[in-house]
C-alpha cells in the first residue's frame, strides 16, 4: 500500500520565497499530494489555504520553531489550523535545550504545553527529530526519553530518517518501534564518504562556525539516490500506521537545482509504485 507523498517545502524556499503560488502549482505538477509548510512568507493563511485547494494539494503539516509557539501558541495554532494543516512541529532544538542539557527537562515541559494548546486547535504536536536526541541520557536514547515523558497524546512522532541514520539506529527498525505514534515519516536521503564533517549543522544553515571544513564528505541525496534503504524504510511507514511521508532536502546536490532534486526523488518513489 502506497502513502500519500507529501513535500516539505523548506526543500525548495527558494522557488516558495520568490513565488508561492508558482512553487505550489510546480510541486502539484511533480505529482505530490501534499505540502509541509516551512513559514507563510508574508501570506495569510487564508491566501495559503486557497491556494493548496484550488491547486489539490493537501497542508499536512507545518514547521514551527518551538520558541514560537511557546510565545504565542494561541496565535500561531490559529493561524496553521486555518491553513487546514493537520499538524503541527517543532522543527529543531537549540543546543541547550537538547538531551542531556541543561533546559531539557524545561522544554520537556514546554513542549508537554505547546501539545496541550495544539489539541485545543484540532492540531497534534510532531517533534522532527536530528542527530543529536540519540546521546543517551542515563543509559536511554534521548528521543525515547522524550516521547516517554511526553503523553502520545499530546506528542507524536515525525522520524527524519536521514538523522536516524546518522545517529546510530536503523532507521526502518526506529519507525517501527512507534508504531502507532508515527503519522508522519521524512524521507530523506545522503551520501557519506569517509567520516561525517565536524561543523554537519552548517550544511543546512544551523552553523555559522567560521572553522567549518572547505569542503565536506557529506552530502543531501534526492530520495533514492544515496545510503539509504528506502524501500525497508517506506514498508516500515506503512508497518507503523503512518498516514504520510514527506520528502525533505535541505540542500541540492548532483548538480541539481532544489526543484529538480524535489522532482528526481518523486521520480524515484514513482518506480517503486509509490
Amino acid at each position: 500500500m502506497a502513502l500519500p507523498i507529501a513535500v516539505q517545502l523548506y526543500s525548495i524556499r527558494d522557488s516558495v520565497e520568490a513565488d508561492m503560488e508558482a512553487a505550489l502549482r510546480k510541486v502539484k505538477e511533480i505529482g505530490y499530494d501534499g505540502v509541509e509548510l516551512a513559514g507563510m512568507f508574508d501570506h495569510s493563511p487564508a491566501q495559503i489555504r486557497a491556494w493548496c485547494e484550488e491547486i489539490g494539494l493537501v497542508p499536512i503539516s507545518a514547521h514551527v520553531p518551538l520558541v514560537d509557539m511557546i510565545a504565542d501558541p494561541d496565535g500561531i495554532m490559529k493561524a496553521y489550523a486555518e491553513v487546514g494543516c493537520k499538524y503541527i512541529v517543532v522543527p529543531y532544538v537549540t543546543e541547550e535545550r537538547r538531551p542531556g542539557a541543561e533546559q531539557f527537562a524545561k522544554t520537556i515541559e514546554e513542549i508537554t504545553m505547546v501539545g496541550k494548546k495544539a489539541r485545543e486547535y484540532g492540531l497534534t504536536l510532531l517533534y522532527h527529530n536530528h542527530d543529536f536526541e540519540f546521546v543517551k541520557v542515563d543509559g536511554e536514547i534521548g528521543l525515547d526519553v522524550l516521547y516517554s515523558k511526553v503523553p502520545a497524546e499530546y506528542l507524536q512522532t515525525q522520524i527524519d530518517t536521514c538523522w536516524v541514520n546518522i545517529g546510530g539506529e536503523v532507521p526502518a527498525d526506529y519507525v517501527r518501534k512507534y508504531t502507532g505514534r508515527a503519522p508522519v515519516v521524512h524521507l530523506k536521503d545522503f551520501n557519506i564518504d569517509g567520516k561525517l564533517p565536524k561543523h554537519l549543522y552548517a550544511l543546512i544553515g544551523l552553523d555559522d562556525d567560521e572553522e567549518q571544513e572547505e569542503s565536506s564528505s557529506f552530502e543531501f541525496r534526492p530520495v533514492g539516490h544515496g545510503m539509504q534503504d528506502m524501500p525497508a524504510i517506506l514498508e516500515a511507514s506503512v508497518a507503523a500506521g503512518a498516514g504520510w511521508v514527506v520528502v525533505e532536502q535541505d540542500e541540492p546536490s548532483m548538480n541539481l537545482s532544489r526543484m529538480e532534486c524535489i522532482t528526481k526523488s518523486r521520480e524515484y518513489l514513482k518506480t517503486l509504485g509509490w
